[in-house]
């Protein structure tokens, strides 16, 4: 709310965001839209292997790990052998700059070709929230419906108290 208040251009709500209920909390907090990543990685248009789409799918809360953080350049990334490796090379930086710097060239693309083990499969925490593959039109949908069923449920709570209090 504080940045929607500051300043005079639209507001786009980003990060965490998979589902109606984030959307409408965006909304509610002041943004003028959203950006979303993750939620997309998987729809039938993204071209991202189908090894990252299924690892995505079958992602729990607790599969993300954040690298880079030491370089400058943190990402949020599913939990894999490349990310395990990296995360242990980033606590001794001055000696493992060169190393750290070699396997990160062309990490992402490696995991976008399909290899799941040896790629940084970029992807937020909400990874948790995404259970099927859908067209990008069918999640589009989808997040609309819920995002308005969340808008008119909270109007409904707001004037059940209003009435309470009345």
């Amino acid at each position: 709310p504080s940045v929607t208040d500051a300043v005079s251009i639209p507001v786009i709500g980003a990060g965490g965001i998979a589902d109606g209920r984030g959307i409408a909390a965006a909304f509610a907090l002041g943004a003028e839209g959203v950006q979303m990543g993750t939620r997309f990685l998987t729809v039938d248009e993204c071209t991202v292997a189908d090894a990252y789409k299924e690892k995505i799918l079958s992602a729990k809360d607790s599969d993300t790990i954040v690298t880079g953080r030491g370089s400058g350049h943190p990402v949020r990334c599913l939990k894999n052998k490349f990310a395990r490796s990296v995360k242990k090379l980033e606590g001794d930086l001055a000696k493992n700059g060169d190393e750290l710097e070699r396997m990160y060239v062309g990490s992402l693309r490696r995991a976008v070709e399909g290899d799941v083990d040896n790629g940084s499969m970029m992807a937020g925490q909400v990874a948790a929230l995404v259970h099927e593959r859908k067209t990008a039109q069918e999640v589009i949908d989808e997040l609309m419906a819920q995002a308005q069923a969340v808008g008119a449920r909270t109007l409904q709570q707001a004037a059940d108290a209003n009435a309470v209090r009345g």
